[in-house]
């Protein structure tokens, strides 16, 4: 039996830093044991007649249909809201959308584009909001990728991820922040141009010294992969800069995951996985790559045993359950 944390009941996460480190642990340890309960064929009712609203800015394959199904899941019921059904942030105001919703839904989970919306949502709506993605800031992707290096290795506490990439997205902000939190080195491989806020670096920092772990950001990817355990990438191009697809192509060609990178790291054949957020361009088969191959990650890499990619983007359904669950279920154990 896994007893439920009543502490979280009604608790909205906006982004990773909304957990305390022990909280971000449970969140983990429950998403686990709901994905144990859904592979051993219960189909529940932690959520009976629980309505999620999910408000979508941005198109998505993972988010959107991981949300629907972990509230179906355990009974309950999910209704999709794009800019074309609704007069949401258009006709009428975020703040005055948020307390409609709030009066019909027992819960609203958001993915767009500026973080200040998802604040509004949670300030004005009177019930849970959970942040799907915004430009800022991808907690329950963190969440999943923290479960799945759960699944890989076990203890987390102490291994290395190195992020290769573009270094500012919100991805590696979420990264950077919840590896610090869960007492995970983490360090950023980004060129300069690309490098994260300052302040956010030394948040981070602070965050991960108190829990016996480090924060670095490396120009050299060679260097900064060293020792790495987990090896993250993320698109070189994100929603709404398809203008810099040049630019940001010739800036990162440097930064691609590669077979010789994944040696570098001193860990391949032993404790090394591969995770992305997806979607990935890594062979000709999109309309990103086509003309160029595969960008931020070599095709064996994304298909070798050591890429954990489709284990991570199931686990965006059992962590999303978890964080309906945690907030809106009132049972005390399951």
């Amino acid at each position: 039996m896994f007893k439920l944390n009543h502490d979280l009941l009604g608790r909205s996460l906006l982004n990773i830093r909304s957990l305390t480190d022990a909280e971000l642990e449970y969140m983990v340890d429950l998403a686990i044991a709901l994905k144990a309960r859904r592979q051993a064929g219960i189909r529940g009712d932690l959520l009976h007649r629980r309505n999620i609203a999910l408000i979508f800015e941005k198109s998505s394959t993972r988010t959107r249909n991981s949300a629907a199904i972990a509230v179906r899941d355990e009974g309950g019921h999910a209704e999709f809201l794009t800019g074309h059904d609704t007069h949401f942030g258009v006709k009428e105001s975020v703040a005055d959308s948020a307390r409609v919703l709030g009066r019909l839904f027992d819960g609203i989970l958001f993915r767009g584009f500026e973080q200040r919306t998802v604040e509004i949502l949670a300030a004005r709506s009177g019930v849970p909001v959970w942040n799907g993605l915004t430009d800022e800031s991808h907690p329950t992707q963190f969440l999943a990728d923290m479960m799945t290096m759960r699944e890989a290795f076990g203890e987390v506490r102490g291994k290395t991820m190195a992020y290769v990439g573009d270094g500012r997205n919100n991805v590696a902000n979420s990264l950077m922040m919840g590896c610090a939190k869960a007492g995970i080195n983490f360090v950023n491989v980004t060129p300069r141009e690309l490098f994260p806020a300052e302040d956010l670096v030394e948040e981070a920092r602070a965050m991960a010294a108190r829990n016996g772990a480090t924060v670095r950001v490396e120009t050299d990817p060679v260097a900064g992969v060293k020792g790495a355990n987990v090896l993250y990438t993320d698109v070189w191009v994100s929603m709404g800069e398809e203008d810099k697809k040049a630019e940001r192509l010739a800036l990162l060609r440097p930064y691609q995951i590669n077979m010789p990178l994944c040696e570098a790291t001193g860990n391949l054949g032993r404790e090394l996985i591969f995770l992305h957020c997806l979607p990935a361009f890594h062979d000709h088969n999109t309309d990103v790559s086509r003309d160029t191959g595969a960008l931020e990650v070599t095709d064996d890499v994304f298909e070798s045993e050591f890429s954990k990619v489709f284990d991570e983007a199931e686990n965006r359904m059992h962590t999303i359950k978890a964080l309906y669950v945690s907030a809106l279920c009132e049972a005390s154990e399951f």
